[in-house]
């Protein structure tokens, strides 16, 4: 193993967080991409962070010089992903592409559209009916094409909703409240098995992929825990605080309403059939291929809400 051996992530929200504590456990140095160039004191001390603008060529080109592999956990807001996610991950790629290092890229389900109950594989045809589901559909597919043509060498690494440490989407309105005594807030028909994954399992997954030449040319699951209804969940944080947690379920109606006020609300009516149909992600390739497994989801829900608790963010 080489100590020269560069691994450059762009972003430090919780995906680039458990990226590189993966990587920093491998031994690998690390270097972060963030648009402040500032270090907050979840980012692994070992971890180098520097300032960049991931929409630009020229610098992404200079930050990722004798990397040995490059990972995109950057994404732009949740409502301008159609106009910004495209060119930024266009201009990461040129950068690679230009360094000869190995771009992996973390993603998710989108692109698979509703597959009407059906278990989501790697090797399912992209059938997006969503406008994101669409964009990040083309943009996977220019990473493919690269490879495939020679341009990069790269792998794609995928995850169900995910939860845990670190991350302010699900973890914020789904588990936060309940430490407060508050709702927490669930999204759809809350019956229905669904696939959530932990995200320190997420940023597992992408640490390998860029450690493993036999992982690229391919696109690759987290492994994650099996399937539980969004009431299940509920009742593993119950049994995890000790307490009963109450929750609401948002529908169309009231996500559109709430639209007209918060963007990313209104970002997410589309992507409603996840919740209102089993939504099933399959992770078997990756848990065959790498030997682990995802977190048990009690322990992923203990090791959530201490860091809840311990989050100077919720005060």
């Amino acid at each position: 193993m080489s100590q020269n051996e560069l691994h450059v992530i762009f972003g430090t929200g919780a995906l680039a967080k458990w990226t590189a504590r993966e990587l920093v456990k491998l031994g690998k140095p690390v270097r972060m991409i963030s648009h402040s160039g500032k270090a907050d004191s979840r980012i692994p001390v070992e971890a180098e962070v520097v300032k960049g603008d991931a929409y630009d060529v020229a610098k992404n080109i200079e930050v990722t010089k004798g990397a040995t592999a490059v990972y995109q956990c950057a994404q732009p807001l949740y409502h301008e992903w159609a106009e910004k996610f495209p060119p930024m991950q266009k201009a990461i790629l040129d950068a690679v592409a230009a360094n000869g290092a190995k771009f992996i890229v973390g993603d998710n389900l989108y692109m698979y559209g509703d597959t009407n109950g059906q278990p989501i594989r790697e090797d399912l045809p992209y059938q997006p009916h969503s406008k994101k589901g669409k964009v990040r559909g083309e943009m996977a597919t220019a990473v493919m094409d690269a490879h495939r043509a020679g341009k990069i060498r790269a792998a794609i690494g995928r995850a169900s909703n995910f939860f845990g440490p670190d991350d302010n989407a699900v973890t914020s309105y789904a588990i936060r409240p309940a430490l407060a005594g508050k709702s927490v807030n669930l999204l759809g028909r809350t019956d229905q098995p669904h696939t959530f994954s932990y995200i320190a399992d997420f940023g597992k997954l992408l640490a390998t992929l860029g450690t493993r030449e036999d992982s690229l040319g391919q696109i690759w699951f987290a492994p994650s825990p099996a399937p539980v209804t969004q009431v299940e969940l509920v009742k593993i944080m119950e049994e995890t605080l000790g307490q009963k947690v109450k929750y609401m379920a948002a529908g169309k109606m009231m996500m559109s309403f709430l639209g007209l006020f918060i963007p990313a609300m209104r970002e997410s009516v589309e992507m409603l059939y996840e919740w209102d149909k089993p939504f099933i992600m399959d992770s078997s390739k990756a848990e065959k291929a790498f030997g682990w497994k995802g977190t048990p989801l009690k322990d992923a829900m203990k090791a959530t809400i201490e860091w809840c608790k311990n989050d100077p963010a919720k005060h």
